[in-house]
């Protein structure tokens, strides 16, 4: 911290408390008039900054087993987002899940507070302070021992603008490169269906079932349980080892040989495509040269057959045409499904081959170009979150002038 301000304990700058829960809680929330609002975690990850408004109340009856904030006061996350601070935007109970500081405003501006308590400096020492704890959580004592600098209130209006105006260039900078990315993608998935339906319309369609073959998982006595699972060995592929560029091998999960050779079914070749059946409904991934695995319940096996190509295959399943379909025929269960009986009643346009491959190579050349605006989209949103941090390091060891800040965010821009 800069060596020019006054440096203090936050307990001693202001009132620190707990929140507290009536219990049983679902006996106190209430959807009546005079319900008291009742503020979760999940009120404040939407507003950020601000909490303006609750999704549940709580009885009047209960805000004496609470503890009351009113519009101004700080919340501190004790938990899951350690540490995060958030203002109030309205008035309500909190549980205990959170620290409520109040009576701050003879010493910090609230805008300064909120950055100051955001930056890496204070959070490495809400980091330190609970890193003996056998549950890392933020209680009084410790947030009590957070020392904070104090600069003339003055001196925070003029950091705090100056942070203001370059957040609010980086928050820019982020959407707009995101924007060129999801821009991208739009372009992308346009031309897919802009191609399937040109090709439905002069080729007509097909059902799946006429074109492919499908094998479902073994889901007898021999499916691989938790038990079975060993630390290499044969693939045991689920929804979650799908992804848009193939099996992710990383997290793969593994059953013996030999329990492998007594699986009756789902068993997979090179270049057959699994689609997800429940949970993840219509996620797929080739499996490419993979040559040896088994599928969980929860997929299908999609092997194509001549004159059907595996990767427009992909592309149809990508497509607005299958979602159209997965529509049509999924359950109407809390949780949606579909059969391979199904999947076979899907209708595709099949064009040759070579119409085939030769819109294989263009969208793939369109992909390959998202790609790229998708890695420089997650460099330099991190390269923008580090800015973040460094124009706070300097604001609060006493460095940061406009200049500064001008001149990092034109580096990285």
């Amino acid at each position: 911290m800069n060596g020019r301000w006054p440096v203090r304990p936050l307990g001693s700058l202001c009132r620190i408390a707990r929140g507290g829960s009536p219990r049983p809680i679902q006996a106190f929330l209430t959807d009546t008039d005079d319900g008291i609002n009742w503020i979760k975690i999940s009120d404040a990850t939407a507003s950020g900054k601000y909490i303006y408004s609750t999704v549940e109340k709580i009885k009047p009856s209960g805000v004496s087993r609470s503890r009351m904030v009113k519009e101004g006061d700080f919340l501190l996350s004790n938990s899951m987002s350690f540490g995060r601070p958030y203002i109030m935007r309205t008035m309500g109970c909190i549980h205990d899940g959170w620290l409520v500081l109040s009576g701050y405003q003879n010493f910090f501006d609230q805008d300064f507070l909120y950055h100051l308590l955001g930056s890496p400096q204070v959070f490495q020492q809400f980091n330190q302070l609970a890193a003996g704890s056998t549950v890392r959580n933020l209680n009084i004592d410790l947030a009590s021992r957070v020392q904070l600098p104090i600069p003339s209130l003055p001196e925070q209006r003029r950091i705090v603008a100056i942070l203001d105006e370059a957040f609010d260039a980086i928050a820019t900078a982020k959407a707009n490169t995101e924007a060129n990315w999801q821009g991208a993608r739009a372009v992308l998935n346009q031309c897919r269906d802009d191609a399937l339906s040109s090709l439905a319309a002069e080729f007509g369609t097909v059902n799946l079932g006429s074109v492919c073959d499908f094998e479902n998982g073994d889901r007898g006595k021999n499916y691989p349980g938790k038990q079975h699972r060993v630390a290499e060995g044969v693939p045991f592929i689920n929804a979650g080892h799908l992804t848009e560029d193939g099996i992710d091998f990383e997290s793969m999960d593994y059953i013996s040989p030999e329990r492998y050779s007594l699986l009756g079914n789902g068993k997979i070749k090179p270049r057959d495509i699994l689609f997800c059946l429940r949970g993840s409904l219509g996620k797929f991934a080739n499996v490419g040269d993979t040559p040896v695995g088994a599928i969980a319940s929860s997929l299908v096996i999609l092997r194509p057959r001549s004159p059907l190509y595996d990767k427009y295959l992909e592309i149809y399943l990508a497509s607005s045409c299958c979602i159209e379909m997965i529509n049509k025929y999924k359950g109407g269960a809390a949780q949606p499904n579909l059969g391979a009986k199904d999947l076979k009643q899907f209708v595709l346009p099949l064009p040759p081959q070579s119409l085939q491959r030769q819109l294989t190579e263009r969208l793939d050349g369109i992909k390959e170009q998202t790609h790229l605006l998708e890695a420089i989209y997650s460099e330099k949103s991190a390269a923008l979150d580090e800015l973040k941090k460094s124009l706070l390091h300097l604001a609060f060891t006493g460095q940061l002038t406009a200049r500064a800040a001008d001149r990092q965010l034109q580096a990285v821009a």
